[in-house]
């Protein structure tokens, strides 16, 4: 990665896009780096379109990512990673929710859903790790954790240890709701077994 590390988080309005991009920060503050974050959330709170980029590095001026820039690329929602995956940089890794969730801007028939984003990300020539990171979060008894199992499969792909983002995890939801420690720690090691990451340790 860069001596800036770039991250685009896009999804849709509901699935914790901002959370988790508020969490990636905390993470790399709490290292000393400098971030910057900002987001823009589509018309509708549930539904709309979410985008957010963040920045950290020893000294970062701007918190907008210029295209072609992102180190990482989290696709909570497969079309709208697609339509962002002009962000990455040509070594970039894309780290996509395959799970549908169609915005109501395909309901009301206003765009065409793409018939299969991941591939065409591909085909691009894109570095996309896929996997339905709605259905693990359903599996572990929650659609909520969804936004816990992309964090997780992205910590091994950040230049600080994978420890460091899980504790950022669990302390923002141990502070809120301290039964949901456990969820969310299993929903993060899901998210790292998604893309190969090993298991840690408690």
């Amino acid at each position: 990665m860069s001596k800036i590390t770039n991250i685009l988080v896009c999804g849709v309005g509901g699935q914790g896009v901002m959370t988790a991009t508020e969490i990636l920060a905390e993470a790399a503050i709490s290292l000393g780096f400098d971030v910057k974050k900002t987001e823009v959330a589509g018309m509708s709170q549930r539904g709309g379109v979410v985008t957010s980029h963040l920045r950290f590095g020893d000294a970062v001026l701007s918190p907008q990512i210029a295209p072609g820039e992102a180190d990482l690329l989290i696709g909570f929602e497969s079309a709208e990673a697609l339509r962002w995956s002009h962000m990455l940089r040509p070594d970039g890794v894309a780290l996509v929710n395959s799970g549908r969730i169609v915005p109501p801007v395909v309901n009301l028939g206003l765009f065409d859903y793409p018939e299969d984003p991941v591939a065409q990300m591909r085909a691009l020539g894109l570095t996309v790790h896929a996997f339905d990171a709605s259905s693990l979060a359903i599996q572990l008894g929650n659609i909520r954790l969804g936004n816990t199992v992309m964090l997780g499969a992205c910590a091994d792909r950040l230049p600080f240890p994978a420890e460091v983002l899980r504790d950022a995890v669990l302390a923002r939801f141990g502070t809120r709701k301290p039964q949901l420690v456990e969820a969310n720690r299993g929903a993060f090691e899901a998210g790292r077994r998604a893309v190969g990451g090993e298991a840690l340790a408690a």
